[in-house]
């Protein structure tokens, strides 16, 4: 029997000049090639670049820029050295500025041409420090023979490739700082290649500088491993651990297994504390939170004040965690509940309200993406929603929502596709969106969070 293999195209070798004329939505430039669309790396609009081809598909090419010949008034010197060979930032040499006008058009054109929507008032956009923010990641690690080194960061651009760096520049700094000397660490480890991943962690410290802000302080440290820890790979860990203040958790098997070992004091949570509301949540650092603290608080301030959450007012609140916004709105209304699909959340947010003294907010877990007309939480009347979906929306959940006929609906949305989609069904039932806008919780990423409020039409 004949077996047809396709053949690897082979690219041209030679560079291209090309005059780019926009952007697209993950930050790359756009050109044309012969009419076909090429997406080109590292290039912004207005530029005229040399390109490499990394890519050739029938419908469109992808290449590189190689050299840039007429640069654009928004180009920068990117603030990480590595931002060429990291894949976790892709627009560092876009100005700040520009890469928050890009957001906002993939907003506003996600609204209009997907959900139909084009008359509502523009939000100011939500910013933070863009170098240092980032408070959770995820470490690849890998050792490679050929460098004789040990690798510890981020993939490469386009690439399963772990890039060669010490240092970056939008983890929290306690993090980065860490980089080169855990390099340096897990190199003499035994068991280095059983080694594939670090989860990273950090809480905040519970005294406040003169400006009312939490500081980050304490730094969690999960490391992955697939063989059983030598003994001498384990004190090393331990004494990195105990030299550097890091709460340690080793993961041997599944996310089940996750266990602290380091401080021994049967404590397995970091904290994060929210002041304008006297909050402070507890969180395990397997868990699920904003990977941006600054951009987190002033997301929060911003929903509350377009749910305007009042004393007479009972709240759902939906895919919500372990209470980031629950416990807020719990500070100003009659009664809040919260809905989250993972039980250990449902659970870790009842810890954080008996923690904060609220008595006044409920949680239950439950599977938003069925029917749960029957549920007991899906039997009050709710005068106002906050949802706080996934990347996929709330579609599914859209008709059982407005049957609710809350007055009000605000949607905070980490993909501006589905918010669309899903802006376009409110619409359908009875809503209007009045507001809308972007949060930048991940700077120098094509990553976009948006917020909008929707008002309950009056016949």
């Amino acid at each position: 029997m004949r077996h047809s293999r396709r053949k690897r195209q082979k690219l041209p070798e030679e560079a291209v000049e090309l005059q780019i004329q926009r952007l697209g939505h993950d930050g790359r430039g756009i050109a044309s090639i012969e009419g076909k669309i090429a997406f080109v790396e590292g290039a912004i609009a207005g530029e005229t670049v040399r390109a490499q081809f990394t890519s050739r598909r029938r419908q469109y090419d992808e290449l590189r820029a190689v050299e840039i010949l007429s640069p654009s008034a928004d180009r920068v010197t990117p603030p990480c050295e590595f931002a060429g060979i990291c894949g976790g930032c892709s627009m560092q040499h876009i100005a700040p500025a520009a890469q928050i006008a890009l957001k906002q058009g993939v907003l506003h054109e996600q609204l209009q041409h997907i959900g139909g929507i084009e008359n509502f008032t523009p939000i100011p956009p939500l910013l933070s420090q863009t170098e240092g923010y980032r408070r959770k990641a995820r470490l690849a690690i890998r050792y490679v023979h050929k460098k004789e080194a040990m690798l510890v960061g981020f993939r490469e651009k386009n690439s399963s490739f772990i890039a060669d760096m010490s240092r970056c520049a939008v983890l929290n700094r306690s993090v980065s700082d860490l980089i080169a000397p855990l390099r340096e660490l897990l190199y003499g480890f035994e068991g280095r290649l059983a080694l594939p991943q670090i989860e990273v962690a950090v809480g905040e410290n519970a005294q406040a500088d003169a400006n009312g802000v939490h500081a980050p302080d304490c730094v969690a440290f999960i490391v992955r491993h697939l063989e059983p820890l030598s003994d001498g790979d384990m004190q090393a860990l331990l004494a990195f651990a105990q030299q550097h203040g890091i709460e340690l958790y080793l993961q041997p098997k599944g996310p089940d297994s996750v266990h602290k070992v380091w401080p021994q004091d049967d404590n397995p949570r970091l904290y994060y504390y929210l002041p304008d509301d006297d909050l402070r949540l507890a969180f395990h650092p397997a868990d699920f939170t904003q990977v941006n603290g600054e951009l987190n608080r002033a997301m929060i301030a911003r929903a509350m004040a377009l749910l305007d959450p009042q004393a007479g007012d009972t709240i759902l609140d939906l895919f919500c965690g372990l209470g980031n916004f629950t416990l807020p709105i719990a500070r100003r209304a009659a009664r809040v509940v919260g809905v989250e699909g993972s039980q250990e959340m449902v659970e870790r947010g009842g810890e954080n309200a008996v923690a904060n003294g609220l008595n006044n907010v409920s949680f239950y877990s439950a599977d938003l993406t069925v029917d749960f007309d029957e549920s007991t939480w899906a039997q009050p009347v709710y005068n106002k929603i906050l949802l706080d979906p996934p990347r996929s929306g709330a579609i599914e959940i859209i008709p059982r929502l407005a049957a609710f006929r809350a007055q009000k609906i605000v949607y905070i949305s980490c993909n501006p596709a589905t918010l669309a989609r899903d802006a376009g069904e409110l619409v359908r039932q009875g809503y209007v969106m009045t507001q809308a806008g972007i949060m930048d919780m991940f700077p120098h990423t094509g990553h976009v969070e948006s917020i909008a409020e929707f008002v309950l039409k009056t016949r």
